[in-house]
């Protein structure tokens, strides 16, 4: 007797349990179009329980003209399995761009009923993106190099020339003096900001407790720019430490709680910054050129209640002189993308009016191999 023939049909539970146990959701629905059945994932992305999903029809949880229906459709006619890629089901339910990859076949066992697997793109779009903030901060890696040889020298000798110039100006001609002085010093600090995109030094770390570092933002935070909003924190007490220099994380979250600050504005009443810690595992980065994976369990959070960011700015977000700041400059979350880059991870916006969300995935330190595995994802 052969092993195919030794098994036997798993029993309705079992069944269950194995629909449940996968990361993906999946739907069944009847030849009326209503849904009668659907795994845990299905009722974490449609935000809605078992029952509550029971009670409705699919064409009132997806966008309408949604594809999906269409797809469904065919699969019936043809009685053939179809897949479509990068499908929008955002909804007023489930706001935003919501890009999914579907799978939907027939079920021959019940006539017209099909099968529906959304697989989320986002994942997969965050490493995609990732690379682009990475090839970015290489561009500005070696422009940096040349402002600090090329543009500091002049400008030591336009200085000193205003200066020398004030010393025999009268008054008007003094106060262009101080003006070209004031705006020189501008230039170089700027040239001195992006210098930090040059420093290829290997990064000093050691294990973190991350809930020591928001705690002590969160500080830094209420004592100065975010007095006015109210902070929440929802932290996982059992998450392990996180392999990273303490002053750089800090300089990460300070950043973002700053631009969520920011965005909230000083005049709203009810602003809110949430920070958030939480372990995911099943999110693995494969990095190109060689077989090496480097898990990327550890989320953490930065949440607002801000009007937004704009959604044809969401593209470049992390990349260099991308900013909403009538005087910002839009080297800070550039920074923030090469500092989280350099420690191996990686970092993501999701953002809808009142509901703006900042991810960063950090690897787990799991002995000596990460020094090569962040070395290698850097290069990449």
């Amino acid at each position: 007797m052969n092993q195919v023939e030794t098994l036997s049909p798993l029993a309705p539970a079992a069944a269950d349990a194995v629909l449940n146990a996968l990361p993906h959701p999946v739907i069944i629905v009847s030849s009326d179009g209503k849904i009668i059945d659907a795994n845990v994932a299905a009722e974490q992305f449609f935000e809605a329980s078992m029952p509550m999903l029971r009670r409705h029809m699919l064409r009132e949880l997806v966008p309408f003209g949604s594809p999906l229906l269409a797809l469904i459709d065919q699969v019936r006619t043809r009685g053939a399995a179809v897949n479509e890629y990068k499908v929008d089901l955002g909804t007023p339910r489930n706001p935003g761009e919501r890009l999914v990859d579907l799978h939907v076949a027939p079920l021959p066992e019940y006539p017209d009923h099909v099968i529906v697997m959304l697989q989320e793109r986002t994942i997969a779009d965050k490493m995609d993106r990732q690379l682009t903030h990475r090839g970015a901060a290489r561009s500005v890696i070696a422009l940096a190099a040349m402002l600090a040889h090329e543009i500091k020298n002049p400008l030591s000798g336009i200085r000193g020339a205003a200066q020398l110039l004030e010393q025999s100006a009268d008054d008007d001609d003094r106060t262009l003096t101080r003006l070209i002085c004031d705006e020189t010093d501008r230039i170089v600090k700027l040239v001195d900001r992006m210098e930090v995109f040059a420093d290829e030094r290997p990064v000093e770390r050691e294990p973190v407790n991350i809930h020591v570092v928001l705690d002590h933002v969160k500080r830094l935070a209420q004592s100065g720019f975010a007095r006015h909003i109210k902070f929440v924190e929802e932290y996982d007490p059992s998450l392990p430490p996180v392999y990273a220099n303490r002053d750089h994380l800090i300089q990460v979250f300070l950043n973002l709680v700053k631009n969520a600050a920011e965005s909230i504005g000083e005049s709203a009443h009810d602003g809110e910054i949430q920070l958030t810690t939480a372990f995911k595992p099943g999110v693995r980065l494969s990095l190109p050129g060689t077989k090496t994976r480097v898990s990327l369990p550890l989320e953490f959070c930065v949440k607002d209640n801000g009007p937004g960011v704009p959604e044809d700015l969401m593209p470049h977000l992390f990349e260099p002189f991308v900013t909403t700041k009538p005087s910002g400059s839009g080297l800070g979350l550039a920074l923030v993308a090469k500092i989280v880059g350099d420690h191996g991870g990686i970092i993501e916006c999701e953002s809808q009016p009142r509901r703006t969300t900042i991810r960063v995935l950090m690897p787990v330190y799991a002995g000596g191999d990460v020094d090569h595995d962040v070395a290698a994802a850097n290069a990449s």
